[in-house]
């Protein structure tokens, strides 16, 4: 089964009249997911294609039976509109927004702590299990449903390598882009630890970079737990240290934040390491041969 969305997902739009969820939106709908919802404040009662908006979140869970929230707000408020779904109890949240200050992800986080709510993002291209449900602006026409699970701190990664996969022939299960903050809700540890129960998942691709330590945190994890194959690539090899390459939390700062090490402790892990991204599909596909996975 596929993780965070599938078929029968009913998302509601927060942010729905703007010019990216409108279009986002529009996507979504054409790509199958059930959207049951908008929320702008202020203009609750229109519709847009065929969608009814509400003024909170609140009401659109009350009245459709919303589970699951996508967020194109504005920087500034994005945090609140983050907060207001999860005191509506929305499940699961993804937020696209890029560039929400750190104190406020802060704030959020401690919010969701123990809450059972489960945040993708900030600053994330979204969620998508292919053939079912498309949360976010990720092009559905890339992705094909099959057995491997993508994880990425990077947007633009996933296609690429979601790409290469189709074109083998190799489908996905769920596709998760993570986000590139600096405070994020899910970590790739988290994901992995849901692909690691899911049973159609049979291998997971982790994209990581520069930045953190949450690449050292998904290694322990695959090397006291994991019991799929992981083929892993991090980007970011040739950065500066101490300059921030395009994502917030794309800096390197110490040791523990270059791609060498990332990549040390992901293969004493056990995982494939990939050197070049044009080598993710062909990687993935020698470990599910080499298992008889493929």
């Amino acid at each position: 089964m596929p993780i965070l969305v599938n078929r029968d997902t009913k998302v509601v739009v927060q942010g729905i009249t703007g010019r990216e969820g409108s279009f986002q939106t529009r996507r979504c709908i054409e790509y199958g997911t059930k959207v049951v919802a908008g929320v702008t404040p202020g203009r609750g009662g229109e519709e847009i294609d065929g969608v009814p908006v509400f003024d909170t979140v609140r009401q659109a869970v009350a009245r459709t039976g919303a589970d699951c929230s996508l967020i194109f707000v504005p920087a500034p408020a994005a945090a609140d509109a983050i907060l207001e779904a999860a005191y509506a109890e929305v499940p699961v949240i993804v937020c696209i927004t890029e560039g929400i200050p750190v104190v406020d992800m802060v704030r959020v986080k401690r919010y969701l702590r123990g809450s059972g709510i489960r945040l993708i993002g900030p600053n994330c291209p979204g969620v998508i299990t292919p053939g079912q449900c498309r949360v976010g602006i990720m092009p559905g026409d890339v992705f094909s449903p099959g057995p491997v699970g993508v994880i990425s701190r990077s947007g633009t990664l996933v296609y690429e390598a979601v790409s290469q996969l189709t074109a083998r022939g190799i489908g996905q299960s769920t596709c998760v882009g993570v986000g590139g903050d600096p405070v994020i809700g899910t970590a790739p540890v988290e994901v992995l630890r849901l692909f690691n129960e899911d049973p159609e998942t049979k291998a997971v691709v982790l994209i990581g970079e520069i930045g953190g330590t949450a690449e050292q945190e998904a290694a322990a994890y695959i090397a006291s737990e994991m019991r799929k194959p992981v083929i892993a690539f991090i980007a970011g090899a040739s950065a500066p240290p101490g300059r921030r390459m395009g994502h917030a939390g794309a800096i390197i700062v110490g040791e523990a934040a270059t791609a060498q090490a990332k990549k040390k402790a992901l293969a004493a892990a056990g995982a494939t390491i990939v050197d070049s991204p044009a080598e993710i599909g062909a990687a993935t596909e020698a470990v599910l041969r080499e298992r008889g996975l493929l």
